[in-house]
């Protein structure tokens, strides 16, 4: 009897203890889950509210940094641009503004010139960067891409520059002239020939700012909302008739071909000032007793029908290495030359942009001496109206490779010779 109640005690005594053990063990447990580890002080960081809302629909580039210089929050746009990588922000002087600013709570911004991401070419990313504070232990990196501003900028100081060159000259020899013409006034021949060099000179000036008001008008306006059908008949005629005195000068024979009937959705001042320029070009670099054709036709493709113009002379062509760059601003392939005939160096580039505005484009075929065929490509009229009504927005091609040799209108009727 003795044993058995010694047994019981001690029986009760290890239940006791295990119960002990085991309260204090689930203590111990929950008191551990409850304390914040270094993986959880570091990887979970809490944003203020309303942070992640704002940098979701801020459209600089954003990253959030902890007290260990690590990325809490980076929108996709500083992952594309190359800050963020492997978890940390891979811009060394971006990096040392916001540790200077965790430091004293100042907000910093600096303009950096960073490596483009995947070239192999030295080219440069402008970008603006600002750090601030973001509560007692999170900082705020922003981060605005200027590479196009920049661009823009230099675009339009060059084309300033440009201006005040072009208007120079004109404006120069006609002050130069006007002292000849008093220092010559009792030689009448003298008086004559000057003043013929002032007409001259006087002409190129009112060429150049006519010029000037077309490629910014082109620029700013949206052929578009005057459209209507243009027919392709009525362009040729007027371009070959604007063109007629200094062919005839030149005898050079103009001829006028292809598909009759043609129509294109636009802008018919626009359109015909492209199609006149490349026609003009044509017959001022043409030599004299040579032939210049202007010849249209329809290209089917799965965006819609185009309608193709090819304007094409037996002139001195065009070096490859200048057939980049004749649709810029006051670019001249020969200046001598341009000087003579009175070019601007602005014809090409309102062509290029004005197809571009209706939705084409255009493109050169050129060999030295040979000649040159220029293309102009455009949405026909039904084609052009229906998509621009269905999707306003779209400027897509239809992927058809234009044709650049002037070999491929030989199938075309035989063109009308105009006198």
């Amino acid at each position: 009897m003795d044993v058995n109640a010694a047994v019981a005690a001690a029986a009760a005594i290890a239940g006791v203890l295990t119960g002990v053990i085991a309260m204090l063990a689930f203590r111990w447990s929950e008191r551990e889950q409850k304390r914040p580890t270094r993986t959880s002080l570091h990887t979970d960081p809490v944003l203020p509210p309303g942070v992640d809302t704002v940098l979701s629909v801020l459209r600089s580039s954003a990253v959030v940094l902890d007290e260990a210089d690590a990325v809490v929050k980076a929108s996709s746009a500083a992952y594309a641009l190359g800050l963020v990588r492997g978890g940390k922000l891979a811009v060394e002087p971006m990096l040392q503004m916001t540790r200077d600013t965790r430091r004293d709570g100042e907000i910093r911004q600096v303009e950096l010139d960073l490596p483009r991401r995947g070239t192999g070419r030295g080219e440069a990313l402008a970008v603006s960067a600002r750090v601030a504070p973001l509560g007692s232990r999170l900082v705020l990196l922003l981060v605005e891409d200027l590479t196009e501003a920049r661009r823009i900028e230099a675009v339009r100081r060059d084309f300033v520059a440009n201006v005040s060159h072009e208007l120079k000259t004109p404006v120069g020899a006609l002050s130069l002239l006007s002292e000849a013409v008093m220092d010559a006034s009792d030689d009448p021949e003298a008086v004559q020939r000057f003043a013929g060099r002032m007409q001259i000179e006087a002409t190129r000036l009112t060429n150049l700012v006519q010029e000037l008001i077309d490629l910014s008008r082109v620029q700013n306006d949206d052929p578009l909302e005057d459209a209507e059908p243009v027919r392709v008949d009525e362009l040729v005629a007027e371009a070959i008739d604007r063109c007629r005195h200094q062919a005839g000068t030149k005898q050079i024979t103009m001829a006028a071909g292809g598909t009759a009937d043609l129509h294109v959705w636009g802008n018919r001042g626009q359109l015909a000032a492209a199609l006149g320029n490349l026609v003009e070009n044509a017959v001022n670099y043409s030599p004299a007793r040579t032939r210049v054709g202007i010849a249209a036709r329809r290209l089917s493709g799965s965006g819609g029908d185009m309608i193709e113009l090819a304007v094409t002379d037996q002139g001195i062509g065009i070096s490859d290495k200048d057939k980049e760059r004749i649709f810029e601003r006051f670019y001249r392939v020969d200046p001598a030359r341009s000087r003579a005939t009175g070019g601007t160096g602005l014809g090409l580039a309102i062509v290029k942009h004005v197809v571009a505005s209706h939705g084409g484009e255009v493109t050169v075929w050129s060999a030295e001496n040979q000649g040159s065929t220029f293309t102009l490509r455009l949405p026909e009229a039904g084609a052009a109206r229906d998509r621009a009504q269905q999707h306003p927005d779209l400027n897509e091609e239809d992927g058809q490779s234009p044709t650049h040799d002037p070999t491929a209108y030989e199938t075309l009727p035989a063109p009308e010779v105009l006198p």
